[in-house]
């Protein structure tokens, strides 16, 4: 049997970002991974979008990691060289009956310690966007876009650099919570046993399967698993615009909104889709809906410039969640079981948010 400090369960940018602060922090680190490579599930499959922390409701915990966290993710770019680029965001009201609504997102934003928004008018907006529609608009300077997959490599070799291991193709069979700390069963190739005094749980939409699989954690603490699947669509043809486009929210997300890659191909999305099981799969016919809500903001889109790109799965612990629903990052204060935290309903903003994220269970450590 072997015996580490700390294990990670999970090499999504989560994972990663939390077993580098360990590693770090001079702990011994072992991370597990059910895929055969980092960043295979919810982390892969996002926006990529670094953002303000306009949107969450003041005091939840998610949003003051997601604006801690906003700079931290700034700075590493920065210092490690991973590609990112600070386009900025506009926030529309595509009419009249919008604008309320944008108001109290400003309000918000200010709640949350975000300052720089700037409000435009419809004519100031369009002098930015031509092809916008826009009765008003707020400019979010601070919002951004990054390379995920460069982000989690860095993450990744800054872990190993300070000593922490990784282990593919390794999912958590079974647990057990013992005095001295828990023991993890692991399968794969090379099936193994471990004793660890800690153990982060980050695996994201496995994160309540592997929590049921340790004896001891009480079952009534593992919160239910919500599947909200997010389609994107691309577009065929170069994008008009320079900086992302959000429209106003909508329950369970953000609505329908055009975001950039680093190369400024646009795509659109993500939308809401409650499912049971998890499916990557883009139904072309949803498109028409994804038609007529990006219309509202831009006219021009031409008939058949969109086609199917990727889906993603947000893991929600709340049926409708919307952005009110909290990460949960719970310890034995939640459910009796030394050693270990467990990391339910890390969706967005939680790649904007993860080193935020990483400093916390760090300190919980």
């Amino acid at each position: 049997m072997n015996s580490v400090e700390c294990l990670v369960i999970g090499a999504g940018v989560i994972g990663l970002a939390i077993a580098r602060a360990l590693a770090r922090a001079g702990r011994e680190v072992v991370v597990v991974e059910a895929e055969d490579t980092i960043g295979a599930g919810v982390s892969s499959r996002n926006s990529e979008v670094i953002h303000a922390g306009i949107y969450y409701p003041t005091g939840l915990t998610k949003t003051r990691l997601c604006t801690e966290g906003k700079e931290m993710l700034y700075r590493f770019c920065c210092e490690y060289g991973v590609p990112h680029r600070r386009c900025g965001k506009l926030i529309v009201a595509a009419n009249e009956s919008e604008v309320a609504g944008l108001a109290a997102l400003e309000t918000r934003a200010k709640a949350n310690g975000v300052l720089d928004l700037v409000w435009l008018a419809g004519e100031e907006a369009r002098a930015l966007e031509p092809e916008l529609k826009a009765e008003r608009a707020l400019l979010s300077p601070s919002t951004g876009i990054v390379d995920s997959h460069a982000f989690m490599l860095a993450l990744l070799g800054d872990a190993e650099a300070h000593g922490a291991a990784i282990a593919f193709a390794t999912p958590v069979v079974s647990g057990q919570a013992q005095r001295e700390g828990l023991t993890i069963d692991t399968g794969g190739g090379e099936a193994m046993r471990l004793t660890a005094a800690n153990v982060v749980n980050a695996a994201g939409l496995g994160a309540q399967a592997v929590a049921r699989t340790i004896q001891g954690l009480p079952v009534e603490t593992i919160p239910a698993l919500h599947l909200a699947k997010g389609n994107y669509f691309s577009l065929s043809a170069r994008s008009p615009f320079s900086r992302l486009v959000y429209p106003m929210p909508r329950e369970g997300g953000l609505g329908v909104h055009l975001t950039l890659d680093l190369a400024g191909q646009a795509r659109f999305g993500p939308d809401v889709e409650w499912v049971d099981a998890i499916d990557y799969d883009v139904d072309p016919r949803r498109s028409e809906s994804f038609y007529a809500a990006i219309r509202t903001y831009w006219p021009g889109l031409p008939d058949g410039a969109l086609q199917p790109a990727y889906a993603g799965i947000r893991p929600k612990i709340a049926r409708p969640g919307g952005s009110s629903t909290d990460f949960l990052i719970q310890t034995e204060d939640e459910h009796g079981v030394r050693g270990l935290i467990n990391l339910f309903g890390i969706e967005s903003p939680g790649l904007t948010a993860s080193l935020a994220i990483a400093r916390r269970v760090a300190e919980l450590l």
